[in-house]
């Protein structure tokens, strides 16, 4: 046996929870009055808030200081995640091999170079001398197409705010170029004279990690000069709400601007900068459709594109000539019904495309005019990140799974032949203990919703397992096998791990994302009932033994879930979820949601049905049991403010749900989730983890 069941004592009765902040707000929408009495909580810097913040957070670690195994849940998730990992090489324009490092002893990985893969590398950017805790995270590099200059783009405490530095390539000098309040953006180089970059007008003293951002430019900085001196080279005075990225030619010869934010997909317009007044070529106007330029070669336009095409396909575009019906398909959508999700060039022959069949990562090699050489042979279940260019016939592939790690391979263009370049293994885990399947369930309406479940060999449904159920279902994600070392502490205590990949989300192309969007969004919670209810009549766990959690999206999913069936789980974990449908689209960047959601300004029936499933609004205040609850959000979250969780954990807390705890863990100098140092990640899935096991009662085998 792995658990002992029911030793665990330490839970309180009832907690005394905070008096949150409170204004008796009510407001209406279209005739609908909505109540909205802990809108004091929306002003994150207001000294009630900050006394109430410190108050729930005391009650949260008090709670959670109580569990006897915490500490040793901490040890086993610290020695996870300490193991030493490698990310695939890329060749630079300066013509050296960069990959990321950790050896498990930083909070963030280190960029190495070397002169060939494989080499004796040297530090080129160690992103751990950027603070003293690790909250500043790398989050990319852009080196100019001669190699004379690396930009790189960093986060502060997990903020979206991007900041851009530029580094002398060959001495690693810092020069004293420096953007700020950047976001969502990279540096595309105009040669090595300057590059282009996405920015907001600065924001608000003391509101910049929750006032709505509007008018995201693209601008042009020139190096050496201030960035008061940046020009503007795209601004929308009519569109506020849009997004507008660059993307260059490597030899300079095209600007490429990529709008978003008020579709499910992006526009595409393009201008030939080696004519003086040129006019921008429109390639793409809408935003109806997902467009992603893979290359700009020799003035022609390279994208992957759902234009004609759900499940995607990678054409060329001429822009002298930018009808439709001239584009020119080079890999057409997936015969087999899988989502075509990347492309690579590799070399100047062949092309790399990763194909999703049933959220399953499938990588195939194609000559340039879209002929078919082969499939690239994959272990198992996973997913492939690949490493190619142009310039290079030099091919590595990273591939991970459930219970591998990202394991790095060099693959052969002429033979087709894969070689292990960097293996990762972990101290004390085998993974090859464990099973991972792939079953399809029956959702509500009849629809086939497939969903990956991992288990250690020998487990059996007996209904006396715990499983955890993760899900998300929204935005034209995919949820792919993935590798996490936290999930490998419940998998080793003998926990089932269940993934349901939801409508919402891209699994099966554009179709199966709109089935899950606006007035189809109940389509997302029921998938996800019936993944819980799939596990539970199949024999593997019982309603006391289910745990879900979801983050952002996936936290929204959560909420709405417990709302809907709170008999069906024990413990629950929105993770920086979206709860609050009727002013979501107030804050920061929440109107670009708006074509998955809809908006409770866009018609009564569009508000009456945000209102209908809003986790905040549908809390039952009857009595009803809920189960234990312990949501987490952070202070610097300016994707999803935090108000969403403040004002989701004060109803939960004021509601009348039973005895279960009902708890908000509220993060110090993080955002959203990316770039979290390892430190802060240990912590956080110490503290989930204990809550769990405790609230299932259950003493997992790594505390004995």
């Amino acid at each position: 046996m792995t658990l002992i069941l029911g030793s665990c004592s330490n839970k309180p009765a009832k907690l005394d929870y905070p008096q949150a902040p409170n204004d008796s707000t009510t407001y209406e929408v279209f005739g609908i009055e909505v109540a909205d009495p802990y809108r004091p909580l929306e002003n994150d810097t207001a000294a009630a808030t900050l006394a109430w913040v410190e108050a729930e957070n005391k009650l949260t670690q008090d709670y959670l200081a109580q569990i006897p195994f915490r500490d040793a849940l901490h040890k086993r998730l610290d020695a996870l995640n300490r193991y030493s990992r490698q990310g695939a090489p890329w060749k630079g324009d300066d013509g050296k091999y960069y990959f990321s490092a950790n050896d498990g002893s930083h909070n963030q990985a280190i960029i190495y170079r070397s002169e060939a893969p494989g080499g004796e590398a040297e530090v080129f950017l160690d992103p751990n001398k950027l603070s003293d805790d690790g909250t500043v995270a790398l989050t990319g590099l852009f080196q100019s197409p001669d190699g004379k200059y690396t930009a790189y783009t960093i986060s502060r405490s997990g903020s979206d705010w991007t900041e851009i530095f530029v580094l002398d390539t060959a001495t690693g000098e810092l020069l004293d170029d420096h953007i700020e309040w950047a976001k969502f953006t990279g540096a595309a180089w105009d040669g090595s004279r300057g590059f282009y970059y996405s920015a907001y007008p600065r924001p608000e003293a003391g509101k910049e990690f929750s006032n709505a951002n509007e008018f995201h430019s693209v601008y042009y900085h020139k190096i050496g000069t201030p960035q008061s001196d940046d020009t503007v080279v795209y601004h929308d005075a009519e569109k506020p709400l849009r997004f507008h990225s660059a993307e260059t030619a490597h030899d300079g010869s095209a600007l490429a601007i990529i709008g978003g934010g008020e579709g499910s997909g992006e526009s595409v317009m393009i201008k030939d900068m080696r004519k003086p007044g040129a006019q921008w070529v429109s390639i793409e106007p809408s935003q109806d459709f997902t467009n992603e330029i893979i290359g700009i070669i020799d003035g022609k336009v390279y994208m992957l594109t759902s234009v004609d095409a759900p499940a995607n396909r990678f054409v060329c575009v001429d822009p002298a000539k930018p009808a439709r019906d001239d584009w020119k398909e080079i890999i057409p959508q997936d015969p087999e019904g899988g989502v075509l999700s990347s492309v690579n060039f590799a070399g100047k022959d062949h092309i790399i495309a990763v194909f999703d069949r049933d959220a399953s990562n499938h990588a195939f090699v194609y000559t340039t005019d879209g002929k078919l050489v082969r499939e690239i042979e994959l272990p198992t279940y996973g997913t492939v990140a690949v490493s190619a260019d142009r310039s290079t016939d030099d091919v590595f592939y990273t591939f991970s799974s459930f219970v591998y790690p990202a394991a790095v391979y060099s693959y052969d263009l002429a033979s087709g032949k894969s070689k292990l370049f960097h293996a990762t293994e972990i101290e004390g885990f085998n993974p090859e203990d464990y099973i991972t399947e792939q079953v399809f369930y029956t959702s509500a309406d009849g629809t086939r919703v497939p969903m990956f479940t991992v288990r250690r060999k020998g487990i059996e449904a007996d209904g006396k397992n715990p499983v955890y159920l993760y899900g998300y279902g929204g935005f034209n994600v995919t949820l792919n096998p993935t590798f996490s070392p936290n999930r490998l502490l419940w998998l080793e205590n003998g926990g089932i791990y269940a993934q349901a990949n939801l409508r919402g989300g891209a699994e099966y192309g554009e179709e199966w994302h709109k089935a899950g969007t606006k007035q189809n969004k109940l389509n997302v919670f029921n998938d996800f009932i019936a993944a819980a209810e799939y596990m539970i009549d199949n024999g593997w766990t019982t309603p006391e033994l289910l745990t879900i959690e979801g983050g952002s999206n996936g936290g929204l999913l959560v909420g709405a879930t417990v709302n809907l069936r709170p008999d069906l789980f024990k413990v629950a974990i929105p993770r920086v979820g979206v709860m609050d449908m009727m002013r979501y689209h107030l804050f920061t960047i929440g109107w670009n949601w708006a074509p998955d959601y809809g908006t409770a300004d866009d018609s009564p029936e569009m508000a009456k049905y945000l209102l209908a499933y809003s986790p905040v609004h549908n809390i039952s205040n009857d009595g009803t049991p809920y189960p234990a609850i312990m949501v987490t959000t952070a202070d610097h979250d300016d994707r999803v403010v935090p108000a969403h969780s403040f004002k989701y954990a004060a109803t939960l807390q004021a509601a009348d749900t039973g005895d279960a705890p009902k708890l908000i863990r509220i993060d110090s100098k993080a955002g959203h989730g990316a770039g979290k140092p390892v430190a802060k990640v240990v912590d956080e899935y110490t503290d989930i983890y204990s809550f769990i096991y405790n609230n299932l009662g259950i003493t997992p085998k790594t505390a004995e």
